[in-house]
């Protein structure tokens, strides 16, 4: 893991579009030759995105994937600054700040993990599935999302993996929440993985205490720095209050006062 954090001005290039709030953006450094750093499956990154009456923070967003020169990003229509993302134009430039937080511990060869995303909380779980694949292990997904509209391109991890999804308005996989799926009753998991809303990995990371299972939970608190400095994400712990922008966003549930 590169622990140099970079500052790069970087183009948009390509966009997929998903629905109206919705797409995958790919972003390239703007100086010819510059080569991204290696970004382990949890990490994030900081996007200033200028406006004319200015925004004075960056927006947190989680690495969806990369290659040498290409970062690829899942952008969600939230608030004020996705949605500048959301019309940008092909060319536009951002300064992004690069690699922050910590990173998903994964688990040895043989283990039967299941990755659980909720929303855009799905992109750091793709990240994760692809580095398994990698060191040979099978993952299983669980995505879940408002209706079919809100997922990105569900073939990228069908090519990783088992593939299980839940709509709360039942349009896509099985109706209702990532809780109510049939494959937390069915599944033989070994270990869990989970990002999205608070709610969802709080019900989930219950269920994997119940059933004795490890979980380990990449946090969306609200940021400011993301380096650990303003202190505006905090979260309580076990071990204390730790920063989730520099202590996390990848903590062991077990250290979360959750219960």
């Amino acid at each position: 893991m590169s622990k140099e954090i970079l500052d790069l001005k970087m183009k948009l290039v390509e966009r997929e579009e998903y629905s109206a709030r919705l797409f995958l953006g790919h972003f390239t450094p703007v100086e010819a030759g510059v080569k991204l750093p290696h970004f382990a499956p949890g990490q994030f990154v900081q996007v200033w995105v200028k406006a004319p009456d200015g925004l004075l923070l960056r927006r947190p967003i989680s690495i969806y994937d990369s290659t040498e020169r290409v970062l690829s990003l899942l952008i969600q229509s939230a608030g004020r600054a996705t949605r500048l993302l959301m019309q940008a134009p092909i060319g536009a430039e951002y300064q992004i700040l690069l690699p922050l937080g910590n990173s998903f511990e994964l688990p040895p060869v043989g283990s039967r993990p299941l990755l659980v995303g909720g929303g855009v909380g799905v992109a750091p779980m793709y990240a994760l599935g692809k580095a398994m694949k990698q060191q040979g292990i099978a993952p299983s997904f669980l995505l879940g999302a408002r209706s079919q509209a809100h997922f990105s391109n569900l073939h990228h991890f069908e090519e990783l993996g088992t593939l299980h999804l839940s709509t709360e308005d039942g349009s896509l996989g099985s109706q209702g929440f990532v809780t109510d799926h049939s494959i937390l009753r069915e599944g033989h998991f070994t270990h869990i993985y989970m990002c999205g809303p608070t709610p969802m990995m709080k019900a989930v990371a219950h269920w994997a205490k119940q059933q004795g299972l490890p979980a380990q939970a990449s946090l969306e608190n609200r940021m400011a720095c993301g380096i650990g400095v303003c202190l505006c994400c905090v979260e309580p712990t076990v071990k204390g209050h730790k920063t989730v922008c520099h202590d996390g966003p990848v903590f062991n549930t077990s250290q979360l006062l959750w219960e």
